[in-house]
């Protein structure tokens, strides 16, 4: 690979002799100065790599279930899909607190916005699509991948959308439905069922309609709330504090068929709320 000569009796500059992966990040200081900084922050990438390790741990997870179930254990298989489909949920997690903790400790860069994209990508993107194919869509052949792949192109195109409206569409909403959400749908699923010992086999069509839905509502232009607007900093009433302990109570009360009912629902208020503002058009 060729290099760029330096000019004759010119020094190098200080930044041509950094090694190849320094990060450099150009930004303002408090008096409109062009500053510049090497370089990466530490504690929201943990968290951003904590969410990628969560991602591959579901995808290792649906690797085993899916070899378990060729060596004909089914009860060891469930227990792989289990794992698996829990990891996307501690991702959705870990993946809130990264950009959480960067704007609290104002640590914000591009570098950190890219990571967590490429990280979702993993997590929300080829995790589920992987867990839904291992769990049900692998048995219908041809179709069964192309559905997956629907899933995955749907994540990808929906990072990319969200990346390019960065500071520019309504905070308030989503412009289709969040990759995280959708994972929710597919991990929900697989986990509720294999909780019962339900093989994916059984309900490979209509997870294939759940999953091609799920991809097809991340690339809509249908809007749904992002709750951004919640001031989690400011003063509630008492009473707030004891409906957030009796959320997690019902919650953790059976947290498969509970955490799918509410991404389920998430994910159908969107198209719901379309409609009914259609209606409204139409009637004025």
């Amino acid at each position: 690979m060729s290099e760029r000569p330096e000019e004759p009796g010119k020094a190098p500059d200080a930044d041509s002799l950094l090694p190849v992966d320094e990060h450099i990040e150009e930004g303002h200081d408090a008096e409109g100065r062009k500053v510049r900084h090497r370089g990466i922050y530490l504690l929201p990438n943990l968290f951003t790599t904590a969410n990628l390790f969560a991602g591959f741990y579901s995808i290792i997870n649906s690797i085993s279930a899916q070899s378990a179930l060729s060596a004909g254990n089914a009860a060891e298989a469930s227990r792989y899909f289990s794992f698996a489909a829990i990891a996307i949920f501690v991702a959705m997690v870990l993946d809130g607190l990264d950009g959480r903790v960067a704007r609290m400790t104002n640590t914000q860069s591009a570098f950190g916005a890219e990571y967590d994209s490429l990280s979702d990508m993993i997590a929300f993107g080829m995790a589920p699509a992987l867990l839904a194919f291992g769990w049900a869509l692998g048995d219908m052949g041809k179709v069964g991948w192309m559905v997956a792949f629907i899933y995955v192109a749907g994540a990808a195109l929906r990072l990319a959308r969200f990346n390019t409206q960065v500071g520019k569409a309504d905070k308030r909403y989503f412009i289709g439905l969040a990759s995280p959400a959708a994972a929710g749908v597919v991990a929900g699923t697989v986990w509720a069922l294999s909780d019962f010992d339900i093989p994916g086999s059984k309900l490979s069509f209509l997870v294939a309609l759940l999953v091609a839905a799920a991809g097809m509502l991340m690339v809509s232009n249908i809007k749904y709330n992002s709750f951004k607007e919640l001031d989690l900093k400011g003063r509630v009433p008492f009473v707030a504090i004891l409906a957030v302990v009796l959320v997690f109570a019902v919650v953790f009360s059976d947290p498969p068929r509970i955490l799918l009912i509410i991404f389920v629902c998430y994910a159908a208020s969107g198209p719901i709320q379309h409609l009914i503002r259609m209606q409204r058009r139409q009637g004025k």
